[in-house]
């Protein structure tokens, strides 16, 4: 070892070590908007099941947008504002035809709930899903 190396291990140390902290919390923060887009594709699934049992398109609109707001908050996701858009078009089609409705949700999530507390602004994560309506189900 040579005399003027020492200390070169303690400011490598005091370098790198917030580099490590900086990228582990981007790290955290990036799972968790991940993690809130997963709850966000479970909230359409849901809602759009449920629009498509419905008999009416009024009725798939509210079935929709209840399903959704449930699944959300039975997952934890606590929006600042939620949208839930339903295409029931697909309620018009004949008996025997398969048609299909489908809804988009739309949840802003604040930044502070999913990196660091008093993190500015907010996030909008939005999913899009697709289902089919029964056949042979009596329609209005």
């Amino acid at each position: 070892m040579n005399w003027d190396d020492r200390g070169s291990e303690a400011i490598q140390a005091a370098i790198v070590t917030p580099l490590m902290i900086i990228f582990l919390c981007l790290a955290l923060a990036g799972g968790r908007v991940v993690t809130a887009g997963n709850k966000v594709d479970a909230a359409a699934e849901d809602a759009a099941r449920e629009a498509s049992i419905s008999r009416t398109a009024g009725a798939a609109r509210s079935n929709a947008l209840a399903a959704a707001q449930e699944t959300l908050a039975d997952q934890g996701l606590t929006c600042s504002g939620t949208r839930v858009s339903v295409d029931a078009s697909g309620l018009n089609a004949p008996l025997g035809t398969v048609g299909t409705v489908r809804v988009t949700v739309a949840c802003t999530v604040p930044l502070s709930d999913l990196m660091l507390p008093g993190a500015p602004g907010s996030h909008t994560l939005t999913s899009t899903f697709t289902s089919a309506v029964d056949a042979y189900r009596e329609r209005d």
